[in-house]
Order: structure tokens, then sequence, then C-alpha cells
């Protein structure tokens, strides 16, 4: 074979072997892990899932020996009793849950709670005719909890559900006000067992009647 003919064969057999192996570019790569390629819209509407961070533990915190009666005051606290607490509360299982016209669904941890963005306020809680009550309360601002669920910002409604099953509505405008919030705090520690724990609804300007305790659901309607 003269070296001519023998130049001309190599190069068809790199051609055939570089045709097996390049990928054409219209061809795309296939995902990592053989997963599917995520639908264009579905990755517009997901959001992202909340940030985990270090919260100390908490410790579910007893009732008073003696519990007052129904608007006297607890001078543990300085705070009048409403409602009725539950005798336990187990805190593993426990979720606040913010469903009904909302485009995500939320099941909240009490940890979760904790690692959104924090916010305080020292209002006059109000019962007319009954008493005022002044705390420092911190939490969660509720209108970060409902813009995580994707609740519209008007011309809706939301009722909150306390475990002593006492609930009340709202309109949207009134819990999504900046001063409103979820609270877990009453003065820099866990709310009281007989004062909300885990969670309750603090809402500045508003009557008391509407500070549901015990919170554990927030349906959108």
């Amino acid at each position: 074979m003269n070296v001519r003919r023998y130049l001309v064969c190599m190069s068809v057999v790199l051609l055939l072997v570089a045709g097996c192996t390049v990928v054409p570019e219209t061809e795309p790569a296939p995902p990592a892990g053989g997963a599917e390629t995520p639908d264009a819209t579905a990755l517009a509407t997901r959001r992202p899932p909340l940030t985990p961070c270090d919260v100390p533990a908490v410790a579910v915190p007893t009732p008073p020996a003696t519990i007052p009666r129904y608007a006297q005051l607890d001078e543990t606290t300085g705070l009048h009793v409403t409602g009725t607490a539950p005798e336990e509360v187990d805190l593993d299982a426990w979720r606040l849950t913010v469903d009904g016209a909302v485009a995500t669904p939320l099941s909240l941890t009490y940890d979760e709670l904790r690692c959104m963005a924090r916010s305080e306020a020292e209002p006059v809680l109000v019962c007319p005719g009954f008493f005022e009550d002044t705390a420092r309360w911190a939490g969660v601002p509720l209108r970060d909890v409902l813009e995580a669920a994707g609740a519209p910002p008007s011309g809706v409604r939301v009722r909150f559900y306390g475990v002593d099953g006492y609930d009340q509505l709202m309109p949207i405008e009134t819990a999504m006000a900046s001063s409103a919030l979820v609270a877990y705090e009453w003065e820099g520690e866990p709310l009281p067992l007989i004062h909300g724990f885990p969670v309750r609804l603090v809402l500045p300007g508003n009557t008391g009647s509407l500070w549901v305790k015990w919170l554990y659901r927030i349906e959108v309607e």
C-alpha cells in the first residue's frame, strides 16, 4: 500500500470514530441522576424551602398550680386569662398549617417559624369592659407567613383557629398589617402555656378578641 492510500484510509477511520463520540448540539445532556427536566411553569411558581437555622431547644412550659378564672389576672405574668389552655403540648408533632385559597399550603414546625424573620412589639391588648394588658411580644410577622403561602393580598378573608375551639375571621388586609405577629415569645421567653404556647396572634390596634391563642391553623377563604 502506498503512502497516499494509507493516509486516506486513516483519515476515513478517524472521521468514523469521531462521528460515534460527538454528541449533537441539538440533543440536550440528560439531567443529573436521571431526573426529568422540570417544567418551566413549575420552576416559575415553586417557592424555595424555608431556610434552616440553629435555634435553642425550648421546653414546653408548665401551667401555674392554680389557673385564674376567665378575665382574672394571672399574677405570675401580669396578663389576664381567657380561653382554655391545653393540658399538654407535643411540640414535636405540633404544626401551624396555612391552607385554603393559597398557592402553596404550608405546614410549619415550631422551629421553622423561629427561623423566619423575627419582629417585636409592645402593644396594649384591650378587651373592652374587662381589662387592658401591656407586654412585649416577639414572633414572625403574620404577613410573612401569608406571603410564603401565596395568599392574595386583598379581597379575601382569613380565619384563625385555636386548639381550644375558638376561631376568628378577619379581612386579609387586617392580617397583612405590618405590626401583626404570629407570636412565640412573651417578655423574651417562650409563651406561657395558659397564654397561648406554642404560638398566638398579636394584632396591635385590634380588639383582644382577635388575638387567637394556641394557634394551629390559618385558613384563607
